[in-house]
């Protein structure tokens, strides 16, 4: 498994609904993507849920390296994004688990997400563990679709992304709400998913 994020930041008066639409119109090329084991079309909108900005966030698990590589520059996607808004970073992340959740059939309407850097001197081993054992429990909270876990072994920083069936504006207070860190909540516009279920439950190794 290997995870990944763009972020597009819009202008403050930016109509989301436009990016509701684009969505809404091509969403549905993705879902029998090969390799793709979920793409998680995000948005956040300035003023929704305590979001700053108006933002296009898509995140992505991939199940094989090599659709990643497609989409990225063979002509599998990513060009579009590139030619409507301009080459964003593209965060990546090694995968270390992936969990569903009790609602993993229901269609999920919110996500969370939460990055936090890695101690400097701390073996990542315990930091990855301790992870772990909260991604567990994570998965077994009411109104989880899938949760999963991933690092930067570049910059040292872990990510859990967390899909929810309710609305952004009703997740749990506690979601991700934890002291440190870099904390977002979306709304999900649409959920492909041609190989999440052949994704390893648990941690990937």
């Amino acid at each position: 498994m290997y995870a990944m994020q763009y972020e597009i930041t819009l202008p403050a008066d930016y109509d989301m609904g436009v990016i509701r639409h684009r969505v809404a119109t091509r969403g549905h090329r993705t879902d029998a993507f090969p390799g793709l084991g979920m793409k998680a079309y995000l948005l956040r909108e300035r003023g929704v849920a305590g979001s700053p900005v108006n933002q296009y966030a898509p995140f992505y698990l991939w199940h094989s390296v090599g659709g990643m590589n497609r989409f990225l520059w063979g002509e599998g996607g990513f060009g579009g994004i590139v030619q409507d808004f301009g080459r964003p970073s593209v965060a990546h992340w090694t995968g270390v688990a992936c969990r569903p959740g009790p609602t993993r059939a229901a269609v999920p309407r919110a996500a969370s997400r939460r990055t936090e850097a890695l101690p400097a001197g701390v073996d990542p081993a315990v930091v990855v563990r301790r992870a772990l054992d909260d991604l567990d429990r994570r998965a077994e909270t009411d109104g989880v679709h899938t949760t999963a876990l991933a690092v930067d072994p570049g910059q040292w920083r872990l990510t859990r992304l967390t899909l929810w069936e309710q609305p952004v504006t009703e997740l749990p207070a506690h979601t991700d709400d934890a002291p440190g860190g870099d904390h977002a909540r979306y709304e999900v516009a649409h959920l492909s998913s041609p190989e999440l279920d052949a994704i390893a439950v648990g941690r990937q190794w």
